[in-house]
This record gives structure tokens, sequence and C-alpha cells, in this order.
């Protein structure tokens, strides 16, 4: 049965999604203010508390403002799943108290979680985890792509060759259980928001004035402190597979720090990474996501 909010003609919650830089969250914060609303971050990447520069997360004064939920909850150390994404969000919308969730990030798998569901991948042992490491060491990621392929062709082609840290996780999956991971992904766990009346926007700015911007915005993040945040991520010692270390900037950084770029290089590659990731939210959310987001540029989003 839905809430007396949708009846009445509001949405059981707002979700606002685009490419990085898009303007997301001040899009997210307006609305908050306006409807009394809760913004809840749906961003793989805010998740971490050691990132505040480098991911973007709304400063402090922001988050005084309004109400933000799932920001900088997460330490660096931990593999923070969608699964845990789910549960989180899950537990979150049961204590709102009728205020107007608003879900506000780039992670289109988390947004997916929120109607259809996750499934339950099961745990895998360290000693497991451990020895595709240690077989990894060194290896191209085709290669490991490649291995996999041959123990789980259905993994293997819904993965991008190049994504090293779900093409590794799909063989500790074969490696743990002798099955594909695709075998565990039949019962889902129900979305909270299935069902329900959703406002569903994607900002979509112009391609040239996004790069300008993501290029800007990365420069803004170093003499804010970003390189800072990254060298007491570094001096941690980390798996260097863990999400915290593969956000964009991070591996230039660090580079930059072991002295094998310098700060201009890495510069370019962090700005290179995040508007390459860009273009990928641009192709995921056209091609993965349903025909009722309605897309906007950011400038009419300014009326809403």
């Amino acid at each position: 049965m839905p809430d007396r909010e949708e009846t009445g003609g509001r949405p059981a919650a707002i979700l606002i999604a685009g490419p990085t830089a898009s303007g997301k969250s001040a899009l997210a914060a307006r609305l908050a203010l306006r409807h009394g609303g809760v913004v809840i971050n749906t961003d793989s990447m805010q998740v971490y508390r050691d990132l505040r520069r480098l991911t973007a997360r709304p400063d402090p004064e922001e988050e005084a403002r309004v109400p933000h939920r799932l920001y900088g909850h997460v330490d660096g150390a931990v593999n923070y799943s969608v699964g845990h994404f789910s549960r989180d969000a899950i537990a979150l919308l049961a204590e709102l108290d009728g205020r107007l969730p608003i879900f506000v990030g780039g992670t289109g798998l988390y947004f997916r979680a929120l109607e259809q569901g996750f499934s339950e991948l099961p745990p895998v042992p360290d000693a497991v985890r451990a020895q595709v490491r240690e077989a990894a060491e060194g290896r191209p990621t085709e290669a490991l792509h490649a291995d996999l392929a041959r123990h789980d062709p259905e993994g293997a082609a819904r993965l991008r060759p190049s994504d090293r840290m779900r093409v590794m996780r799909a063989l500790e999956i074969f490696l743990a259980t002798g099955r594909p991971i695709a075998s565990f992904y039949g019962d889902p766990v129900p979305g909270p928001l299935a069902g329900r009346n959703l406002q569903k926007l994607f900002l979509a700015p112009d391609r040239a004035e996004l790069r300008a911007r993501i290029d800007a915005r990365f420069r803004t993040m170093i003499a804010e402190g970003a390189l800072d945040e990254v060298s007491r991520l570094h001096a941690r010692r980390l798996d260097p597979m863990l999400p915290v270390m593969r956000a964009h900037g991070v591996p230039g950084l660090i580079a930059h720090l072991d002295g094998a770029l310098d700060l201009e290089e890495a510069i370019a590659r962090g700005q290179a990474d995040t508007r390459a990731y860009a273009k990928r939210q641009f192709t995921w959310f056209r091609h993965q996501m349903g025909t009722d987001w309605r897309w906007l540029d950011p400038d009419e989003a300014t009326g809403l």
C-alpha cells in the first residue's frame, strides 16, 4: 500500500544521478531544504571517511544545513559493496519518520539495487583471497580476465577486461565455491524502493563543459588538501585492490608520493581517469537504467 505522501502527490523518494561534477549535490541540498528532506549518499566513494576532498563529499557546513546520511561512515580498510549499501539504505529508510529521502550520487549499481534489489555473494576465505592476489601479482588485468573466461565464461562476458577489481572478485568466488558468480544472482534481496512512486532525475551537462569542470575541480581538490589525504591513506599500506585505493586520483597521487610521477603528471592522470569515468556513467545510465529517468541539463534543474 502506498504511503500517504505518495497518494497525496509527493513521491516516496527523489533519486538524483548523473556524472561526476554535474551539480548533483547542490540540487539535492536545495530540494532537501525545500521539502524537509534528507540527502542520502548513493556514491560508492563518498562512503569513505578517508577522502573527503578527493571524492568531493559535501563540506561540514553543507552537511549542517540539511541532514546528510551515509557519507564518510566507512573506513578505507573495508571493501564496501552494493550489499552493504542496500542494507544501510533499508535501515535508514526505516528511521526517517516521514521525511523525504533524496538519494544522490553517481553509482548506477546502487540506484539499481534500490529498486531491483541485490544478490548476496558468498564470503571468500582469506586464504583464497590471498591465493588470487598472489597469482595476480604483476600480471595484466586482461590475462586475469582470460583466466576467468576459462573458468566462468558467462561471468567474464559480463565484465570489462580492464575491470581488475571485479575480475578478481569473480575469480575468488569461483575458487572458493566452484561455481560461476552468475549462479548466485538468481534470488536477489528485494529493493527497498521497489514499486514505489519515485521522482528520478539524471543531470546531463554539456560534455565539453563537464570535462572542463572536472579538470578545474581536480586542481581545486589538490589545492584544498587532497594530496595530504592520499598521503595519510598511503601511509596505512592498505591492500591496493580495496575500492578506496582505486578512487579516481589516488593511484596517480600515490605514484607521485613514491617519486614515480611529478605532481603535474599525477594531476593529469587523475583528471583523465575522472573524465573517462564520467563518460562511462553516461553510457551506463543510458543503457542499464529504465526510460523513466528524466534527463536534465543542470540549468534546467535550477527550476525544480
